[in-house]
Order: structure tokens, then C-alpha cells, then sequence
């Protein structure tokens, strides 16, 4: 088994019936959702609300009924990935597949996050090893990225796979991908991209994951973060 299969085996013991469920994007999300698919197939009744199009064909496929935000305006529990996780605080970055924005709109109207993790997404601090993710409108995206670059971040407009062409999320957005190198203050640095004219969302999850499976070569444990959740 390997080890996201490790982590996301482990989330699907949280599932109890009649839950809404938020099903995350990426490689361990869709993990997950097929665990669900299998769980849910031994009775108990969930409904998933996914974060990208491709969760949610993902989710129809393995047999998980689904819903969305405007029907049931509260989740109970989210489970997600992430492409960076402070140990300490949980503090993430994500984004990495293109939809931080609906994940994290599913994110804050759950009661729990779960994030679901290989040991290798731990860092000391956030943006070792990752850009962070910036959706953006596509019109004046340029004048966006000027303004990246001027909070010190090395910009580039992500390109669609295999592709020419820009990279376009579910929304319609231009993502744009900001290597600030460490970050020693992240909450500060989410405000200051949030303020950006043209700026719709960024892949800073701050304040938003309960607890965290990571999957490791010993086995699986579970973090919390060390203060309370705003």
C-alpha cells in the first residue's frame, strides 16, 4: 500500500453515516475518494461535495452520491491533500492541481478539515520546496503578476500540461505560480496577496485543517495544530 493510499485508508475511518463530505483535489484526495467509494458501498450514506470536476467525476465513478455547496451550505468533514504542511500550526500550501479556490471554499464551511499527507510534505517552513498557487482573472493577469513580483515573488503564469496554452481551473482563473522561497510570516504575506487588484484567491491555507494524517515508512500518526482554529 502505498503511502497517500496509507493516509487516505486511515481518513475513511471518519466518515459516519449521513455525513456531507468535502472531497479534495490531487493525487491523495483522489485516494480517498475511491476508499469512500468502497466504504460507502458497505452502507453507510454520504454525500460528497467535490472541489474540482475532476473530483467529482472521480467521486460518480466509485459510486458517491453527490451534492453541492448550495444545497447544503454546511460539510461536516473535509478531507483534502496539501503540497506543504507546517507541522506546528498546520498552515498549508495548496493548489498545486489548480483549485485552491473551491477547496478552500469547501474548506471553510466545514466543521472539520482533514488533511491527508505523506511525510514528505513536511516542512519547516512553508515554501522550501513550493511556489505558492495565486488565482487570478485572466483579464490584466499581467498587471497581477507585476504586483507579485513586487512583493518579492518570482512569477509564472502555469501552463496547461503538455500545452502552449494557459492553464485554466475549473473557474475559469489563470493560476499563477510565486516562489517567495521561506516563508517566516505567512499570515502576513496571505493578506498582502489577498489585497492585490486581481487577485481572487492563493493557495495559503491558514487557520483551516483540524488535524493531519501523515503517512510515513513507520506507519501513520496524526498532528494537530498547537493553538486553536480561527
Amino acid at each position: 500500500m502505498t503511502l497517500k493510499r496509507l493516509a487516505a485508508h486511515r481518513a475513511v475511518e471518519e466518515i459516519r453515516d449521513g455525513m456531507i463530505v468535502g472531497l479534495g483535489s490531487g493525487s491523495t484526495a483522489e485516494q480517498f475518494i475511491a476508499e469512500l467509494g468502497t466504504r460507502v458501498g458497505r452502507g453507510p450514506r454520504v454525500l460528497g461535495v467535490p472541489t474540482s470536476e475532476r473530483s467529482a467525476a472521480l467521486a460518480r465513478g466509485h459510486g458517491v452520491p453527490l451534492t453541492t455547496l448550495d444545497e447544503h451550505p454546511r460539510v461536516d468533514l473535509t478531507v483534502d491533500g496539501a503540497d506543504e504542511i507546517d507541522p506546528d500550526t498546520l498552515t498549508l500550501i495548496k493548489g498545486g492541481g489548480g483549485s485552491l479556490v473551491r477547496e478552500k471554499l469547501v474548506a471553510a464551511v466545514s466543521e472539520r478539515v482533514l488533511i491527508i499527507a505523506d511525510e514528505g510534505k513536511l516542512v519547516g517552513r512553508l515554501g522550501e520546496h513550493h511556489p505558492i498557487p495565486v488565482a487570478v482573472l485572466p483579464f490584466g493577469w499581467q498587471a497581477a503578476a507585476g504586483r507579485l513580483t513586487a512583493l518579492g515573488a518570482g512569477v509564472t503564469r502555469r501552463q496547461a500540461v503538455g500545452e502552449t496554452t494557459p492553464f485554466v481551473t475549473n473557474d475559469g482563473l489563470y493560476v499563477l505560480d510565486c516562489q517567495f522561497g521561506p516563508i517566516s510570516e505567512p499570515a502576513r504575506l496571505a493578506s498582502e496577496i489577498k489585497a492585490l487588484l486581481g487577485v481572487v484567491e492563493h493557495g495559503l491555507f491558514i487557520g483551516l485543517a483540524d488535524r493531519a494524517v501523515i503517512a510515513g515508512a513507520s506507519g501513520v500518526r496524526i498532528l494537530e495544530p498547537e493553538g486553536t482554529r480561527s
